[in-house]
């Protein structure tokens, strides 16, 4: 419930119908357009994708995690290592040691205590920079 002038109710009410009754309608008319990209679009997109994904594997091996490779979607789930008592203490471990930041499980809930989460919006650059700094450091 809201009360006060009718300007700010009017203010309040179109925010809210564009937050709460569906999507801002430029957003829409944008996504019909991405929707006509040729298929060429996407398969170059996909491709991208599995790069990073692969990479991410890479990443997660070094850092001894355990994955499942049938995962979808823009990130990639792992457990941590046994020795780590929670995720917490692994991403700070890595972001203190190594500048990499992966987002612990435990921003998503206490189930996600032992697990991380590596995005794959980073570039392939960025993945082989990480993987090159654990190699350099490890050695």
């Amino acid at each position: 419930m809201v009360a006060g002038s009718g300007d700010y109710i009017k203010y309040i009410h179109e925010v809210k119908s564009n937050m709460d009754s569906g999507m801002f309608l430029p957003l829409q008319l944008a996504a019909i357009e991405a929707l006509k990209a040729p298929s060429e679009w996407y398969e170059k997109l996909n491709v991208s994708y599995l790069k990073r994904r692969i990479l991410a594997y890479r990443l997660l091996d070094l850092l001894g995690c355990k994955y499942e490779k049938d995962q979808n979607g823009l990130f990639v789930w792992a457990r941590i290592p046994d020795i780590w008592k929670s995720s917490d203490l692994f991403s700070d471990f890595l972001l203190d040691e190594y500048r990499i930041f992966i987002t612990p499980g435990t921003t998503f809930g206490l189930n996600g205590r032992n697990f991380v989460r590596v995005s794959l919006c980073i570039t392939e650059t960025r993945f082989n920079e990480c993987i090159k700094g654990l190699r350099t450091k490890n050695k």
